[in-house]
């Protein structure tokens, strides 16, 4: 199933590794090296450029890991993760 995650993004709810509250996480080093490492190998997608990263989304595509930095707050996603669930 697709999960929205901002404007026009949707991703594949099997592909998620994590989702993670940006505020939280990014006060530890070790999530800003990994980040910043990502998105030196052009892994970031900024889904909403012009709003504030509420979360990242951690995803493994066919081409790959993938991160996504979302509008959407993690409990938003969530919800949206296990509405799909109830349906299948």
């Amino acid at each position: 199933m697709f999960v929205h995650i901002g404007h026009d993004t949707v991703i594949i709810d099997k592909e998620i590794i994590g989702v993670f509250d940006m505020e939280n996480t990014t006060v530890m080093k070790k999530t800003i090296d990994y980040l910043n490492n990502a998105e030196k190998l052009k892994k970031v997608r900024n889904v909403a450029p012009f709003e504030l990263p509420k979360s990242f989304i951690v995803c493994q595509e066919p081409k790959g890991t993938v991160i996504y930095i979302s509008p959407v707050s993690v409990s938003t996603i969530l919800k949206r993760i296990e509405s799909k669930k109830q349906f299948n």
